[in-house]
């Protein structure tokens, strides 16, 4: 190996602790550097310290974070990019005694090892020690011990650290001989192979660190063993040294002491040059980087899949089993076997034969026929939907062929990228489907895939402003001036900036801000934490740690890798993607609701799709709970569009999105006027005839781009990220090609432009047509269920929203909109969900009482089936013996309403102590003497039980309580007394935030139902407030100037009226008050 700098050649000679060369200057290579994976220790992007390194002329790089492998492969693809010998690490840490003890003040980690990949063996294990460092040995930090670094220690280098060595703390502690063991010990295991090397470094702005050096020189040469010039990087520039100081602080949730007398600590990534002026005096120390660097050869084989082994019968194949089922498929769905259903089969399974997926297909479909056999309610997303294999097989629920869903967006020869189905599951059961994989394939087979909580713009802000500890109204009030991103594309600072004047201007004119913002940049768009993906889960032939290391979720037990999708793929796992999805849960809820009400079975999967009455429901605006359609724009567009086939929604949730949403109105126009229909060329009638001439999906624009510009389908998907990137060069030399060709094609020039126009506004955000049709599908299926069984399907809906007043708030709304009833909470007729008590009610369940537990809710509704309703609060007490029901779940019970039958709210609160007392002496009481009080009490009621005389609850604090704990009023409304003036008002609120013009002054009014005053940097109280009427709720905002003379009326609780104006920001509806005055 050479390194070159400038005309001069440094040679390696194999075996020598050195280098022979004729320069003065010496190269070095970088072996301790830590990136933003080191989470919130450290600040350097992994592209930014490669970026350092090949500036610099550096030739290699270790990448050596904290305890984790997070960035391994994302650091290896960089490195090769740009032309720099990675070299993959751990700075791991030392368990004091083993991995398994974990004792307080005894085992927390206080020592390190820098280990590096020499070869393939090494980085597998790695793998092995990282992995067992978090399942076995996390204490405080994920730990190793002397039983691990035994078993794996093939194919390593060693770094024993200046500072946190287990040889540095015994020099710190005068225990030379300790240090000259441990350091022995470290030379027995790695030394053989020349491996094993003692750190030294530079820090002279570190008192007593050049003696402390000098010590650690002395042992290790004492031992044997050679010496290795390191510089510990946490950041890239010596004045970032602040910002990383400032994560460190977020991690801990400490505050920023700023000692401006001492210098800071150095821990940046140095040039060459710096390192040489540092190492003057120990040439060998520099040299031995290069010697490292030599030794580490790994070569990873990136991109090459592998795929679960899924059991196949003696004799036959993935490929014949595939075709089997598929052609078993195709009859069960009754589809007639044609020429065109024949050659699409055969083509498709050519197609998968070839790049052999057979097997990841018959996983997936294994998993999905599974799930129904289970009651699984399951859809199918994406270009998946395209295949006729995958609909055969079970594994998508739309025909391709009814709506010309083409393959090769799915899979296409040309296309090197793996098949990536996503499987939509019913949320309250994807655990159970994920259960029966690590079931059939094996525990140690299966890990969900991690993921990483990034600090994005306005995580960044605050969290800099809370470590420097500035009050939280700063840091909320720069956040909220940095617009939300769009999707798929969240802004910078710097771009917010740009774009946001009163954001640029407090930056100007306010030096905490300046500051905030400032050091906000550095760390932005970092890792913060590790998380769990939302759907992606590997299945491994073997054990997923031969692929990727492995930890738990911080959060919970569950296993997930430590690289994350993106990572895992190029290590050669593919993610199987279990989506859970609410509207999945609903309509499950709902069928069985309604084949127990009705006994009428419902078959979502045959539904009729021209049932007039969800079409009419869809144009009356009426889509609250429906997938997809919901939000107020959609539901405007429904009303205009009035749809009347499933491919008018289907085109509506792919239009719907930023770009494509500028189509809506012709879309429309044409629906509603065929003879507007216009084609640029009539070769795009076929493509885009469903859609009145309007570009709608992903694939009109790639089917326009095959078969007008002469595309193949893989420049054609190459075009499509291209202009979803946005990448000026790109989208230039993607123009020119397009012209191009369909210049050849005989296409006048001003059409060309025109139709490069639409596909510029369209491409970056449009929908696939095989994801937008299953979307569009289930969407069908939530509002045939609402339009035909509307009773069943809302008290699915709020069992759905348990837990969440807010949204039950809302559902009930709409329940009252459509005649429904609901009934308050009761111990007597609630179980745990929500339940239909006739046609037209339905009963609150226990379960979505907030602060109210499912364990105690089981409890009561147990004793009422087993001996019947409650008499009186004794009998109920005597019957709960659940340790469960403490102050604050009774407390819940009593203010909600659902003890109503059994004692007034006010009573029973002001006895609440007198009432848990009377039942903890029936749980303390014997077996046989609770058993026949509890026979006496439920035949005549407890004697015993005094309760104390109290007032009533008045009605305005029973109302409070319920929207507190159920999210709606029961017993009556605020606003009951003023219905007259509200009733005269233009109009609601709901309908405000939804049509009324921004900026044009109008009057609401409300029942104020929390108030939250702040103080402006000038002193002055200001306050956000939140006024509801009986349609919404909406968060006001008053100014000093606006309270001065209306201050006193903006109390919780007080029913007002305000003039002012309706404001969007970041997509929140506010309203801006000018005046106010009492109803």
């Amino acid at each position: 190996m050479e390194f070159i700098r400038g005309n001069a050649k440094v040679s390696v000679r194999e075996n020598s602790q050195c280098y022979t060369n004729e320069m003065s200057a010496h190269d070095f290579v970088h072996l301790h550097t830590h990136s933003h994976y080191s989470l919130l220790e450290a600040i350097p992007k992994v592209s930014e310290l490669v970026a350092a390194a090949k500036a610099d002329g550096q030739k290699a790089l270790a990448l050596t974070d904290n305890g984790n492998l997070y960035g391994a492969i994302e650091f290896y693809k960089t490195c090769r990019k740009n032309g720099i010998k990675p070299i993959i690490g751990v700075d791991f840490f030392v368990a004091p005694r083993t991995r398994h003890d974990k004792e307080h003040a005894k085992d927390e980690p206080k020592e390190r090892l820098v280990l590096l990949a020499k070869n393939e063996v090494g980085y597998r294990n790695l793998i092995q020690l990282v992995s067992k460092s978090h399942l076995e040995g996390f204490y405080y930090r994920p730990r190793v011990d002397r039983e691990l670094l035994e078993t794996y220690r093939d194919g390593l280098v060693a770094i024993l650290p200046s500072h946190a060595g287990e040889h540095a703390h015994s020099l710190r502690h005068g225990n030379h001989d300790r240090a000259a063991q441990s350091l022995d010990w470290y030379k027995q295991l790695y030394g053989a192979s020349g491996g094993c090397f003692v750190e030294i470094t530079r820090h002279p702005e570190i008192e007593g660190h050049k003696g402390r050096m000098q010590e650690i020189e002395k042992v290790a040469r004492q031992v044997g063993l050679p010496l290795v010039a390191a510089h510990d990087v946490y950041y890239l520039q010596s004045e970032d040294s602040l910002a990383c100081d400032l994560v460190n602080k977020i991690r801990t949730a400490g505050f920023l002491e700023r000692d401006m007398d001492s210098e800071p600590r150095n821990f940046s990534f140095l040039s060459q040059a710096q390192i040489n002026e540092l190492f003057v005096e120990l040439p060998e120390a520099l040299d031995n980087t290069i010697r490292i660097a030599e030794m580490c050869k790994l070569e990873l084989k990136l991109g090459t899949w592998v795929f679960p082994d899924f059991p196949i019968p003696a004799g036959s194949s993935a490929n014949a089993e595939l075709l089997a089922l598929a052609e078993r498929g195709l009859l069960e769905r009754n589809i007639s076997k044609t020429p065109e259903t024949d050659a699409r089969l055969n083509y498709e399974m050519s197609v998968i034969t070839e790049k052999g997926y057979a097997s990841y297909f018959l996983v997936v479909a294994d998993l999905l026929r599974h799930a129904r056999e289970k009651g699984i309610l399951t859809n199918t997303r994406g270009s998946a939907a395209g295949s006729l294999v995958s609909y055969a097989t079970g594994i998508t629920t739309v025909n391709p062929l009814e709506y010309n869903l083409p393959f090769e967006r799915f899979l296409n020869p040309e296309r090197p990228s793996p098949p990536d189905i996503d499987m939509d599951l019913a949320d309250n059961r994807r655990d159970e489907l994920i259960d029966y994989v690590r079931q059939k394939y094996g525990e140690n087979k299966v890990a969900q895939i991690g993921t990483f909580g990034t600090m994005m713009a306005r995580a960044a802000v605050r969290d800099v402003a809370r470590a420097l500890g500035h009050p939280y109204s700063l840091g909320d009030m720069i956040a909220k001036l940095i617009p939300f991103g769009k999707q798929g594309f969240p802004i910078t600072i710097a771009n917010a900036m740009k774009e946001t004047p009163d954001l640029a201007q407090a930056y100007k004119s306010d030096a905490s801000a300046r500051e905030v913002l400032d050091l906000a940049q550095k760390i932005e768009g970092n890792a913060r934490h590790v998380g769990v993906h939302a759907a992606g889960v590997v299945i491994a032939p073997s054990a997923v740690t031969d692929y990727v290391p492995i930890q738990f979720d911080p959060k919970a037990s569950r296993i997930i890798t430590q690289y994350d999708m993106h990572a895992v793929e190029s290590a050669g796992l593919l993610k199987f993607d279990f989506l859970g999805l609410t509207n999945l849960s609903v309509l499950a809820d709902a069928k069985v609701r309604v084949k127990n009400r009705l006994n009428a079975e419902v078959d979502l999967e045959r539904l009729p799709l021209d049932d007039a009455k969800t079409y009419e429901m869809l144009s009356r605006g009426e889509t609250h709970g429906v997938f997809q359609l919901a939000s107020p724009g959609m539901t405007n567009y429904l009303m205009e569009l009035k749809p009347t086939s499933i491919h008018d929604i289907n085109a509506m949730v792919a239009l719907y999105r930023p770009g494509p949403m500028a189509f809506i109105p012709a879309y429309i126009e044409r629906k509603k006027d065929p003879k507007l229909v216009r084609y640029l060329d009539s070769r795009m009638e076929p493509i885009l005839k469903n859609s009145y001439g309007v570009i709608v999906y992903q694939d009109d624009v790639l089917e326009i781009a095959v078969k007008l510009a002469g595309y193949s389908w893989l420049e054609a998907d190459k075009f499509r990220k291209a202009m979803g990137k946005k990448i000026p060069a790109e989208m230039a030399a993607q123009k020119e090609k397009f012209k191009a060709g369909c210049l050849a094609n005989h296409i006048t020039p001003a059409a060309i432009q025109r139709l490069w126009e639409q596909i510029e506004t369209f491409a970056a955000y449009g929908f696939n047509r095989a994801h937008a049709v299953s979307y569009g599908n289930l969407a069908y299926k939530t509002a045939y269920m609402k339009a035909n069984f509307p009773i069943d399907y809302m008290a699915a809906l709020l069992t759905a929203d348990a837990g969440n007043v807010d949204k039950i708030g809302e559902t009930v709304s709409e329940c009252r909109r459509m005649g429904i009833a609901i009934l308050p909470p009761s111990v007597n007729e609630s179980l745990g969900t929500f339940t239909v008590a006739d046609n037209r009610t339905i009963r609150f369940g226990l379960y979505s009482i907030k602060n109210f537990g499912t364990g105690i809710a089981d409890s009561i509704i147990a004793a009422g089936k087993k001996d019947g309703a409650f008499k009186d609060i004794a009998d109920f007490l005597a019957r709960i013996p659940d340790r469960n029901l403490n102050k604050k779940s009774l407390e819940s019970l009593i203010q909600s309403g659902a003890l109503d039958e059994l004692g007034e709210r006010g009573v029973l609160l002001s006895n609440i102590d007198t009432l848990l007392s009377h039942q903890r002496e029936h749980m303390s009481a014997p077996k046989d003497q609770a058993s026949l009080f509890a026979t006496s009490s439920a035949r005549m009621g407890t004697p015993t039980l005094n309760l104390a005389d109290a007032p009533a609850a008045p009605i305005e604090k029973r109302l409070e309580w319920e929207k507190e704990l159920l999210g709606l009023y029961v017993s009556g409304h605020p606003l009951d007394k003023h219905k007259d003036v509200l009733a005269r008002q233009r109009m609601d609120i709901k309908t405000g935030k939804e049509k009324f013009p921004r900026g044009l002054e109008t009057v609401i009014a409300g029942f104020v139902e929390t108030i939250r005053p702040i103080l402006t940097k000038t002193g002055e109280r200001m306050l956000f407030a939140r006024i509801a009427d009986f349609s919404d709720s909406i968060e006001v905002v008053a100014f000093p100037r606006v309270l001065k003379d209306n201050g006193g009326l903006f109390t919780a609780g007080s029913c007002i009226m305000v003039k002012g104006r309706y404001s969007d920001r970041n997509g929140d509806v506010s309203f801006v008050v000018e005046k106010a005055k009492a109803l």
